[in-house]
């Protein structure tokens, strides 16, 4: 496949390299150029607040590829460099430090970065948050002590599974958080209040339905957190996960159409012909669903990489996974696919033992099932991902009744 086009990714996270690896695996000969503004060749963050943050698991098992496959299949990987602006009508990128490429293509998967706190205080040194590798690595060494007193500002997430990971350290913890049950608009008041009481059970310190006014601090440093109502809150460590912004700043200098993130269509194609973007930056036609949809998960990034690619290359593809993520807290384990907007106001239709946390939720929205998730139960994301994708109307009893299974429905 064609040799005299030169194909640009900027972004050398999960998206990118995604992206490189299927070109090459597709056919294509010409020149890669993989950019990334951090100084570490891809990896993947879902360790970064679990296992890794954990010390169970070493710094090779967080990199997408071998060292050297970059290399060995002539991707030119440039670290450490940071793209200033694209020239849309020239066809050119600008990096910072004033280089220029040239591309027939550019995959823009530049991912997002996390909200800041805009709070007195916030620029304490102690108050950190979890984005990058580095940010792991400045964490990781401080909660194995197991002797801090931890506050997380915001319960999403990253926060619930680094309070998890630290309080299993047996570090202290407190989360807080504005709303009245954590997780509660991914999914649900139920289900939200059973990682909640998970969280209790294991002695980590909920305190919902505050809002948090400053961070205090001691010679330059945190030292506790005051709410609204006055209380303090001491610290040791500060962590804030209130979210994600995507990166949206090349895309802006290029043109591009804007709406939480990139638009794209179902093949990750932009308004310009030229101009691709997968990721958690992209937010992306569904087939399915019917609806734009924007994911900050790895598995939108590994997935969305390739068909970008192959989009890249001339393909007749559609980005229709069914989104997909997975969290591991205390003893609980859990799969999530589906398309979340379109669980609200869904019936929540249960198979299996509550209680005792090993049960299938499913969300029924006119009488399909929408998303589901299996919780300690294993090997059935795969029949769970076939019941949305067929869209066929279900019957509560059957999809509750475990002797049914589940790929008859």
């Amino acid at each position: 496949m064609s040799d005299s086009q030169s194909y640009v990714i900027v972004g050398a996270g999960l998206a990118g390299a995604s992206a490189a690896r299927t070109l090459r695996e597709e056919g294509f000969t010409g020149p890669i150029q993989l950019i990334g503004a951090e100084a570490h060749r891809p990896y993947i963050r879902p360790p970064l607040s679990k296992d890794y943050l954990s010390g169970s698991s070493d710094r090779d098992s967080v990199y997408v590829d071998p060292k050297d496959w970059y290399a060995q299949h002539d991707v030119e990987l440039l670290l450490g460099t940071s793209v200033a602006r694209v020239d849309a009508g020239r066809q050119l990128i600008h990096t910072d430090a004033g280089d220029e490429f040239a591309y027939s293509k550019l995959l823009i998967a530049t991912g997002s970065s996390p909200r800041r706190l805009s709070i007195p205080g916030a620029d304490l040194e102690g108050v950190h948050y979890l984005r990058t590798l580095e940010d792991s690595d400045t964490l990781r060494p401080l909660l194995a002590t197991g002797s801090l007193r931890l506050v997380l500002i915001g319960s999403g997430w990253i926060g619930m599974e680094v309070a998890a990971t630290a309080r299993t350290l047996g570090n202290d913890v407190t989360i807080l958080e504005r709303d009245p049950i954590p997780l509660a608009n991914a999914l649900g008041d139920e289900l939200g209040q059973m990682f909640a009481d998970l969280h209790e059970h294991n002695g980590v310190i909920l305190r919902r339905s505050v809002s948090v006014e400053s961070v205090l601090g001691k010679d330059g440093r945190a030292s506790a957190v005051r709410l609204e109502s006055g209380e303090v809150i001491p610290a040791d460590l500060v962590l804030v996960g209130i979210g994600a912004t995507p990166n949206v700043e090349l895309a802006n200098s290029a043109g591009l159409t804007i709406d939480n993130g990139i638009s794209v269509d179902a093949s990750l194609r932009t308004n310009d012909p030229a101009i691709y973007a997968a990721g958690d930056v992209a937010n992306a036609y569904h087939p399915l669903a019917k609806l734009q949809l924007r994911s900050e998960h790895w598995a939108n990034a590994l997935n969305g990489g390739k068909v970008a690619a192959r989009s890249m290359l001339g393909q007749n593809v559609s980005f229709d996974d069914i989104p997909y993520f997975y969290t591991d807290q205390f003893d609980v384990g859990m799969e999530y696919s589906g398309f979340g907007p379109l669980t609200r106001g869904a019936d929540v239709v249960y198979r299996g033992d509550r209680a005792g946390r090993e049960f299938i939720a499913f969300w029924v929205a006119d009488g399909r099932v929408v998303a589901g998730m299996n919780v300690n139960v294993w090997d059935v994301n795969e029949a769970v991902q076939g019941i949305i994708r067929r869209g066929n109307q279900v019957d509560h009893a059957k999809l509750a009744d475990a002797d049914v299974p589940l790929e008859s429905l």
